[in-house]
């Protein structure tokens, strides 16, 4: 894949804009900041908009994003994982570290609010998306839904309804469906999405919807469908932008 941003190749000393200068070094002042067609300073905005929302800049904020990739099934040849694995590869390549919450790690018991308790794997999962700067969801379409298996986990992100970040806040989410089927396809990718607003997390433009009627995916897990591997460049290409973008202001 193509780093469209070219923002996050490393010299090992920190993350570089592939103009050849680090991000540390690069004149910040408000004439470098893009500006809209009303004249108005973008990171500005997005700037105040951090601060009001308790994201102003940290010093021990990293500048390489931590992106989460939940979902998949339990099948051994899951497709939805497979996408997932595919995506989070790319963006490891692009400079990112990367988080996979497969079908083990979200197999959890059933969320229950008012329970105190929860399992190893239940605190990690919480802990993992608390710290994320953008998170990648995939799943199967289940008789026109989200599976029950990735519902479940992200019932559990009520944990962090008192944190810092709540829920999904200020995240850029991208969307995989994987479904037999034009139809519950969308209607998958409609309510994954409603799921992420309440959320409070930022869907990408594109959610990705792949037909599994015929194999995606390859032995190796190689991407076979050349319009699923562009639309998951993309998803990639726009969640990765994302996230450089407003690393720059918190």
């Amino acid at each position: 894949m193509v780093d469209a941003h070219s923002a996050f190749t490393s010299n090992g000393e920190g993350v570089h804009t592939g103009e050849g200068e680090p991000l540390a070094r690069r004149d910040t002042s408000r004439r470098s900041r893009p500006v809209d067609r009303a004249g108005g300073d973008v990171l500005g905005d997005l700037a105040a908009l951090a601060v009001r929302s308790g994201q102003a800049a940290r010093p021990d904020r990293r500048r390489r994003p931590t992106i989460v990739g939940l979902g998949g099934t339990t099948r051994p040849e899951s497709a939805s994982l497979r996408a997932l694995e595919t995506v989070l590869r790319s963006m490891a390549a692009a400079g990112a570290e990367t988080v996979l919450l497969g079908s083990v790690d979200i197999d959890l018991p059933m969320y229950v609010p008012d329970q105190v308790e929860r399992t190893p794997a239940a605190r990690r999962l919480v802990a993992e998306i608390a710290r994320a700067d953008a998170v990648v969801i995939a799943t199967p379409g289940y008789h026109g839904g989200v599976s029950g298996l990735v519902k479940n986990a992200l019932d559990y992100l009520e944990d962090l309804r008192d944190a810092p970040r709540p829920y999904l806040d200020g995240r850029a989410v991208g969307l995989i469906v994987c479904a037999d089927g034009p139809q519950t396809a969308g209607t998958t990718l409609a309510a994954l999405r409603s799921s992420v607003h309440a959320l409070r997390g930022w869907p990408t433009p594109l959610g990705v919807s792949i037909d599994t009627s015929t194999a995606p995916f390859g032995a190796g897990g190689e991407v076979l469908d050349r319009r699923a591997a562009s639309h998951l460049e993309t998803l990639t290409d726009q969640v990765m932008g994302f996230t450089y973008a407003w690393s720059q202001v918190i």
